[in-house]
């Protein structure tokens, strides 16, 4: 994939953590957030976490990545971000429903640096037939289905969820 600017790495000890309302919007984020993004707390806080979404980032991943979480469920994805000046920076995510009084009322994330070699080796590729996919597509919607198609087909083939999928690799770390 292309990616303009610069690629922003950040320490593996560190983690970057961000908390949403059910609609996404950042409620909270943590100082490595801000650092690695390049936003001030202001910029953020109360804004879609699409904020950091990076253009080649598959549509079609956060489709699934929502569904799952809308389920009450944990994922873990590989995503990568942008930053405020157009850098990017890739993370593995741990996303988790935040809940209270019994009922979800947020969610949670956690991310941590992924392995270069599992970026490039199989992410990056991965990705890029998604978003050929999605953009082959005439329609916005029928690419991101059909980009979902696809990812499910993978994971069929290889006999995995996307969470066993992405802690398969996470393994190999």
């Amino acid at each position: 994939m292309n990616y303009p600017g610069q690629e922003v790495y950040f320490d593996k000890n560190d983690l970057i953590v961000s908390k949403t309302d059910l609609k996404g919007h950042i409620t909270y984020a943590n100082h490595t957030f801000l650092e690695i993004a390049g936003y001030e707390e202001n910029e953020v806080i109360g804004k879609p976490h699409n904020v950091i979404r990076h253009g080649n980032m598959p549509r079609g991943v956060f489709d699934l990545f929502w569904n799952t979480i809308g389920k009450g469920e944990e994922i873990f994805a590989y995503v990568v971000n942008s930053t405020k000046n157009g850098d990017h920076y890739w993370v593995i995510a741990h996303v988790t429903p935040s809940y209270q009084n019994g009922n979800v009322s947020g969610y949670h994330s956690t991310r941590r640096v992924p392995n270069p070699r599992t970026i490039k080796e199989v992410i990056e590729p991965l990705y890029t037939e998604l978003n050929d996919i999605e953009s082959a597509s005439s329609n916005r919607k029928e690419g991101i289905q059909k980009s979902v198609s696809r990812l499910e087909e993978i994971l069929t083939e290889k006999g995995l969820s996307y969470n066993e999928f992405a802690a398969s690799l996470m393994k190999e770390q």
